[in-house]
């Protein structure tokens, strides 16, 4: 039985591929998975997006998907946490929670019956991005990309007075690493039923904060490191990235002081992910 990626030859009834990929079987079913694929939403896949568009009450995003997903106003925390019907006052000042060109980390919520995905950021692990650096990856099919991991947001604990930086992993293959800022709730007495009422209107700026030259060096290693993870064809999740972070201090200290150890393409690259990998590459 002939799943996506596959046709019959009308003469011999054969199964063909009609894309390069790898087979799925499941019972008598045979699909292809694809190799490069755009990105297919899916309810509860936490995703990177950037604002392409703003509409009366809603936001269009750009997932890196077929059609462009929606985000509500009804969907995003107002400054606050207050709880009330949006108005049309939100909507005259919907440019103050969003613009075009903001990136913004949110959780697939529904999907349209045309496949375009339908966001929400009722949380405070989603919202504006920020003090941070972009990357978008290919090989979210069945190639070295992001995956679908129990944990797609982390914090990394980096070397030479770095600090700590924040990764969050989009499903849909945009990374965003930034300088780790604590919450503004954080020592504070606060209610967990209450906690989005403790945030203030900072959460929508766009102001980025001071970050040092060590915390910036830091953020473009971990960017090399996803990068040669996925120039190699090996899966993108926290612990992989985790394992290419320690394999690429490894190999600055194999370099030595006398070149420059942030670079981690090409032979270094590959020596940093054969590392990673224990030689599995």
């Amino acid at each position: 039985m002939r799943g996506h990626g596959t046709l019959t030859d009308p003469d011999t009834t054969a199964i063909l591929s009609t894309v390069a990929g790898t087979i799925q079987k499941t019972n008598k079913l045979l699909s292809i998975l694809p190799l490069r694929a755009r990105y297919t939403p899916e309810i509860g896949d936490l995703v990177i997006g950037r604002i392409v568009e703003v509409q009366s009450r809603r936001w269009r995003v750009d997932l890196s998907a077929p059609l462009l997903a929606s985000l509500p106003l009804s969907s995003i925390n107002l400054p606050g946490g207050i709880l009330r019907k949006r108005t049309a006052v939100d909507e005259l000042n919907i440019r103050t929670f969003f613009t075009e060109g903001d990136l913004l980390v949110a959780e697939v919520q529904s999907i349209f019956q045309d496949g375009s995905a339908s966001l929400h950021t009722r949380s405070l692990k989603y919202g504006k991005l920020r003090n941070g650096c972009f990357m978008s990856v290919s090989g979210t099919g069945g190639g070295g990309g992001v995956i679908r991991a129990r944990r797609q947001v982390f914090t990394v604990t980096t070397a030479h007075g770095g600090g700590e930086v924040d990764v969050v992993l989009g499903v849909n293959g945009y990374i965003w690493i930034a300088k780790h800022v604590e919450p503004e709730t954080k020592g504070k007495d606060v209610s967990i039923t209450r906690i989005e009422e403790s945030v203030s209107s900072s959460i929508y700026s766009s102001q980025n904060d001071e970050i040092g030259t060590e915390t910036r060096r830091e953020v473009a290693r971990i960017g090399g490191c996803i990068r040669a993870l996925v120039e190699n064809g090996v899966r993108v999740d926290e612990d992989m990235v985790m394992r290419a972070y320690e394999a690429s201090l490894d190999v600055e200290t194999e370099v030595g002081a006398g070149e420059s150890g942030e670079y981690l393409g090409g032979e270094r690259g590959r020596r940093v992910v054969e590392i990673a990998t224990g030689g599995m590459v």
